[in-house]
């Protein structure tokens, strides 16, 4: 599991001591003084938690975690913030903050807020690489075949697809018979989460 945190704070001070206190507890910190130096180096970073101050010059944290998505980030946020805007604060979970901490920060608070992070960041990898694994499976798969998987995920019997596609039942059944030696399964339940998670497949 990755243990990387990303802390964007136009503050230096701020930034060497929260950097210091999670170093501490083991984790790899990375600083950025902006915004834009963050997001300039977005697309090279491996998954991490993000810790965003709400309040800094030209981007505001709450809009840096709005713009994750040009980037494809989803990676668990948290924001900091010296002022208590509750609707910040409400903003910030709309857009899918996992915590709102008000400075000083508590450090118990926030090394929780980080480990609460990672594990979710865990689950969303995780779904990644199983949804990888699907598409890398069916692209093994002939334009038929991937049909046939098509309707045996929305539930369609043997008869019916050979009906649906004009074939015979036994020539479905062949087909079935395929992608499951292909797909390592002839389970209808798992062939539709393969064909599902690779609906979804980045």
């Amino acid at each position: 599991m990755t243990n990387t945190v990303y802390l964007v704070d136009d503050d230096e001070a701020v930034r060497n001591a929260l950097s210091l206190l999670l170093e501490t507890v083991g984790l790899n910190v990375f600083c950025f003084a902006t915004p834009e130096m963050f997001l300039s180096q977005a697309k090279d970073l491996t998954p991490g938690v993000l810790i965003f101050d709400i309040r800094m010059p030209a981007i505001s944290g709450l809009k840096l975690q709005e713009n994750l998505g040009d980037y494809d980030i989803k990676w668990p946020t948290i924001i900091i913030s010296g002022h208590g805007d509750i609707e910040a604060c409400r903003r910030a979970f709309r857009n899918g903050a996992i915590d709102f901490l008000s400075k000083p920060i508590d450090e118990h608070d926030l090394i929780d807020a980080i480990q609460r992070g990672h594990e979710k960041l865990k689950v969303q990898q995780q779904a990644y690489a199983e949804r990888a694994e699907a598409l890398a499976l069916l692209q093994h798969l002939s334009a038929r075949e991937k049909q046939v998987l098509e309707m045996i995920a929305k539930g369609l019997m043997t008869k019916q697809i050979a009906e649906a596609l004009s074939l015979s039942p036994r020539t479905v059944e062949s087909h079935r018979s395929a992608i499951a030696a292909k797909v390592g399964t002839s389970s209808a339940a798992e062939l539709t989460r393969y064909w599902l998670d690779a609906q979804i497949a980045p």
